[in-house]
């Protein structure tokens, strides 16, 4: 190894070791009792709520929390994070800074209350499925809407013999009723990620449907994304 790269190398680990040292700190005090873990609790309180706020602030296009309230939904995140932080200490494997770890915390506290707040404001009408909007909703060309009853048939046709259960679900939720991907992620129990992956399944046997019955030419991607 050339001489740069031991001074490099040391550069690294001298980072390391403080990195470590800090986080060693953080999880003695946490661990311990009195007034060494009150200043420690505090000052990862202070911490988580510096952040929730931050986060708060910066997604604040997806909510109307102000004023007030927006603070209380802050301390409330953190909080939350706080008690969920003491009661993992032992999953930290110091593969990152522990401050960066618990910030993880926080934000995920901050989708969460978002999303719940979301879940609770949200009023579904279960007898709002308006089919006939559908083919639109799903990305096909005007021209295509135009032939309205012919495709909302075989639209419909291929919802109900096509798709699983979930897909159908996913399909008339958040398609048909806009049911928010938030919303329904608490209610079944998932991630965004998994219900994107499951309606743009559940898009691709659509597509392949109506290729098969002759409302799509076979190659075209433009129409049902």
């Amino acid at each position: 190894m050339t001489i740069m790269g031991l001074v490099a190398r040391r550069r690294l680990a001298s980072r390391t070791d403080a990195a470590d040292s800090e986080s060693r700190s953080w999880l003695l005090a946490l661990r311990g009792s009195g007034a060494e873990f009150e200043t420690a609790s505090a000052g990862l309180y202070t911490l988580l709520l510096r952040v929730a706020h931050a986060e708060l602030t910066r997604r604040r296009a997806s909510h109307s929390l102000v004023g007030t309230e927006l603070d209380d939904t802050a301390h409330t995140i953190a909080a939350d994070a706080c008690v969920s932080i003491l009661a993992k200490l032992d999953d930290f494997r110091g593969e990152s800074r522990f401050t960066t770890w618990a910030i993880k915390f926080a934000i995920f506290e901050v989708s969460t209350k978002l999303a719940q707040r979301a879940a609770l404001s949200y009023h579904r009408s279960w007898d709002s499925e308006d089919w006939s909007e559908l083919p639109g909703r799903i990305g096909l060309q005007p021209e295509r809407v135009a032939e309205a009853s012919e495709l909302v048939a075989a639209l419909t046709a291929a919802i109900q013999t096509e798709l699983t259960d979930l897909q159908r679900r996913l399909i008339v939720e958040v398609v048909i009723n806009q049911v928010p991907l938030d919303v329904l992620a608490i209610e079944l129990g998932t991630t965004r990620n998994a219900l994107y992956k499951g309606i743009f399944d559940a898009r691709r046997k659509l597509r392949a449907s109506l290729v098969a019955s002759g409302f799509l030419e076979h190659g075209r991607g433009d129409d049902v994304p």
